[in-house]
């Protein structure tokens, strides 16, 4: 029998989710079963048959299967959203530590520094490695460890507790599910819009921020910062069915072309050796001059999104009295506009030069930050509700661009090299997390943090500026997977 895809809306939809009913036939000798998804206008068999869903509606309403367009996405989605449950946490729980230990902002800062490091070496390694083993098992194997990793810090009664739990568990797992996940979804699922699919990914992200910091902070602040880490294990290890369940790997694994395109894809061959491949495509990327455009301008965006703003905006706004609950309500809003700003900026992707975007963006946040240390206040002012809608609108903007440049630049090591320069986001990071914590050690104040974090930003706009839109040559042989 003929496994049969719906093209529903212009969206390839496998078939997979079952209610009552089938309907059978044969083309060309071929046979198959077709699955209706109302109000399809064309139903196509993997064997090149097409009916006319509508037309033929009533005398198929006894069929079997319906199937919801895009839901694979959505899976995709929402495993960001599990895997980024941790990222709204630290934040959070920096003042109860604290009160709790004595820990100091830099000890704590440092389990953060590590964690991002991890975040961003783990993503090249992660993306290689799905190659090798598959979406499903690696998604699952990350979503696992991020769940270990947040219960067992409840165990903690060492700062040094907090980076093997915190820095060395959770940033493995949620480094496997970084954003080379989102690229390799995208570069495999899709030909047409790939710079709004790589925004809307991108903002699961977000979502999770959204969803889970106020969630951490109240739980935090009312039953204690163990049942608030217990709550993101939870709900990382609740996306592990899901995975496992309903992520395929591959079109071509359904006998149906990517979205946007016209013919079924092979699948590549399995390949090993995924440590190789990760650092063949470095080797190759690292010896172009885009390369390091990128990854400085990446590295400068992680250092005042995750690094600086994401993990001490909280203890900030704290030191000048306001609520620890009002301050991460005032993250979470950061990802209510994240969610519109990196979806906007994926459609903007694919019509306008992405270079020209990241200067934009990079330019508009240093100015934003130079502002800041003049906006803190014991309440919320008019003119901090603007930086945190602007912030938000900016903070991930920048990855749909750079996974365009990425693709464009470097081809079908696209996705591997992506990871590698967001590697250098997590390093930059995680640089930004420790010494933003070390000059409020030492100045009392977090004000050079911001400053300095704003000159970056500009910077990072004429890093942008300089990429050179020119593909380079593929990696040598000796780079390339090895089949099994």
């Amino acid at each position: 029998m003929h496994r049969v895809a719906v093209l529903a809306l212009d969206a390839v939809v496998p078939l997979d989710l079952a209610i009552p009913a089938q309907v059978f036939g044969s083309y060309d000798e071929v046979p198959f079963r077709v699955t209706i998804c109302a109000p399809a206008p064309v139903v196509r068999t993997s064997a090149g048959f097409s009916i006319n869903a509508e037309a033929g509606l009533e005398a198929l309403a006894g069929a079997d299967t319906v199937i919801v367009p895009g839901y694979r996405p959505a899976v995709a989605f929402t495993a960001l959203v599990g895997a980024a449950a941790f990222r709204a946490a630290p934040g959070a729980l920096i003042a109860p530590l604290q009160r709790e230990f004595g820990w100091s902002t830099g000890s704590i800062g440092f389990a953060v520094s590590v964690n991002l490091l991890l975040y961003g070496l783990t993503a090249p390694f992660a993306a290689a490695l799905m190659e090798q083993l598959g979406v499903r098992r690696v998604v699952a194997g990350a979503l696992a460890l991020v769940a270990a990793g947040s219960a067992l810090s409840t165990l903690a009664s060492a700062s040094w507790h907090l980076v093997l739990f915190w820095g060395l568990m959770i940033g493995i797992g949620s480094g496997s599910m970084a954003l080379a996940f989102v690229a390799t979804i995208t570069n495999r699922w899709f030909v047409r819009r790939r710079g709004l699919v790589t925004g809307v990914l991108t903002a699961g992200g977000a979502t999770g921020q959204l969803v889970f910091l106020p969630v951490v902070a109240a739980l935090a602040e009312s039953s204690g910062w163990r049942v608030a880490s217990l709550v993101v294990s939870g709900a990382a290890l609740a996306v592990v069915p899901l995975a496992l369940l309903l992520l395929r790997e591959y079109p071509a694994d359904l006998g149906v072309p990517p979205h946007g395109g016209t013919e079924v894809v092979p699948r590549p061959e399995r390949t090993t050796g995924a440590a190789r491949r990760a650092l063949g495509a470095l080797a190759s990327a690292a010896r172009t001059g885009p390369f390091w455009f990128l990854a400085g301008g990446f590295a400068i965006c992680g250092a005042t999104t995750n690094g600086l703003v994401g993990t001490h905006f909280i203890p900030a706004a704290h030191d000048h009295g306001m609520p620890t609950t009002t301050a991460a309500g005032l993250l979470a809003l950061v990802g209510v506009f994240d969610v519109v700003g990196t979806v906007l900026s994926g459609w903007l992707t694919d019509r306008v030069d992405p270079r020209l975007l990241l200067t934009a963006y990079y330019a508009l946040r240093g100015l934003s930050l130079l502002l800041l240390p003049q906006l803190f206040h014991h309440s919320v002012e008019p003119s901090m509700l603007v930086f945190i809608v602007f912030y938000g609108l900016d903070w991930v903007a920048t990855v749909p661009p750079t996974v365009a440049l990425c693709r464009e630049v470097f081809g079908a090591s696209g996705a591997v090299v992506f990871g590698w320069v967001f590697a250098s986001h997590q390093v930059g990071a995680a640089l930004a997390a420790t010494a933003a914590g070390l000059v409020r050690d030492g100045f009392g104040d977090y004000a050079p943090a911001w400053y300095a974090a704003g000159l970056l930003s500009v910077a990072a706009a004429g890093l942008s500026l300089a990429v050179r839109r020119k593909a380079v040559a593929p990696p040598s042989p000796r780079d390339a997977p090895t089949p099994a």
